[in-house]
């Protein structure tokens, strides 16, 4: 008998329009790998969501790219586009509505109210504190206006994105808008911020379906990142680690180091400061698709003080411990060097050799 994959069911029929059960269960299974849960709960949320337990979500932009949410919608095994609608009930977003205007305020405030301290409030963007926030207004509210407004009938918030985070791009010196991350505005709060430029869409989607299936967050670490995607450096789990620790380094873009995959600590990777599973959870499911992966240097995105913040070659604060040498400590490893380290051997064993003779004719005249 052929071996069924994992998230294969017997039953094909459609879930949603255009989707059959297996893709469906199939994104339930990898959202829940994805913060660390087993098969057994992402078949679990599959079911909460077929029997219509979807949470309710109302997503705001601010100071944002909308890059988070075209990572999301473009997840394509199987695209996101298609099922989302079937996993969570997305009551607002500005950018996916057909409506606009007094219609789609309304359609806010009516969400709050039908689900008061349930409903899943998604922050894209960073806020604006200048001159009281007026950098950043929709509906003629700020954002910090509607962040607490909606926060304060949320039943879990989720920063998505390093602006939402932290600040991000806007909050970059000399950051003109006093723009800061959802966390600072709400400081009372409990809120799961997913950095990244953009962010990984299973790490938010599985944090979304764990809420909504057992009203429970992942472990946070101290920033309130999710530990299953947050919990360890790049670098530890860098592809590229074994060349770190032989002390192995691309110099310059196009060398031969480069081009044998060297690690790229040389050229300014933040792989051992910045906080992140890029390596182990690649973009859109093709291997390889993360910047170390298509040999450009960790940026930091997901580290607060790091991305936007240092210099792109910059070299990276390295955690404690024993390290290889960064420069070689044996000199310059040419092939002229090697011609004179070459000469000079040739001098000593040259001298030696007719020292040796010198030795051995005298003691052969002295027995004569």
């Amino acid at each position: 008998m052929a071996r069924r994959d994992l998230w294969e069911t017997p039953s094909m029929e459609p879930v949603g329009e255009g989707v059959d059960r297996r893709d469906f269960t199939k994104v339930c299974l990898m959202a829940a790998a994805a913060v660390g849960l087993s098969n057994s709960a992402g078949l679990k949320m599959a079911e909460a969501a077929e029997q219509g337990l979807k949470p309710s979500v109302i997503w705001l932009h601010f100071q944002e790219c909308t890059g988070c949410t075209e990572s999301l919608l473009r997840t394509s095994a199987p695209g996101l586009a298609e099922l989302i609608l079937d996993l969570i009930s997305l009551d607002y977003h500005e950018t996916l509505f057909a409506a606009a205007g007094h219609q789609i305020e309304e359609v806010l405030h009516q969400t709050m109210e039908a689900n008061a301290g349930k409903y899943i409030l998604v922050v894209e963007g960073a806020i604006p504190t200048k001159d009281g926030g007026i950098y950043c207004q929709i509906a003629g509210r700020t954002a910090m206006d509607i962040l607490q407004d909606v926060a304060s009938k949320a039943g879990a918030i989720i920063s998505i994105g390093s602006c939402a985070s932290w600040g991000g791009i806007p909050s970059a010196a000399p950051n003109p808008t006093g723009a800061v991350g959802a966390p600072e505005i709400l400081p009372d709060k409990t809120i799961v911020t997913i950095p990244g430029c953009p962010a990984n869409p299973y790490n938010f989607l599985g944090t979304v379906l764990q809420y909504a299936t057992f009203g429970t967050l992942p472990a946070l670490d101290d920033k309130g990142r999710p530990m299953f995607a947050y919990g360890r450096t790049i670098h530890e789990h860098c592809p590229r680690r074994a060349h770190f620790d032989a002390g192995r380094f691309a110099r310059v873009y196009g060398d031969e180091g480069h081009r044998l995959g060297y690690c790229l600590y040389a050229l300014g990777c933040k792989g051992p400061e910045t906080h992140a599973n890029c390596s182990v959870a690649h973009f859109n499911e093709i291997p390889g698709a993360w910047p170390i992966g298509i040999g450009h240097p960790c940026f930091g995105c997901t580290e607060q003080g790091v991305g936007f913040t240092k210099f792109v070659h910059e070299a990276a604060t390295l955690p404690d411990g024993a390290h290889p040498p960064i420069e070689p400590e044996h000199g310059p490893t040419n092939a002229g060097w090697y011609g004179v380290a070459g000469l000079a051997a040739g001098a000593v064993i040259g001298a030696g050799m007719m020292a040796s003779k010198k030795i051995a004719d005298a003691g052969e005249e002295e027995s004569s």
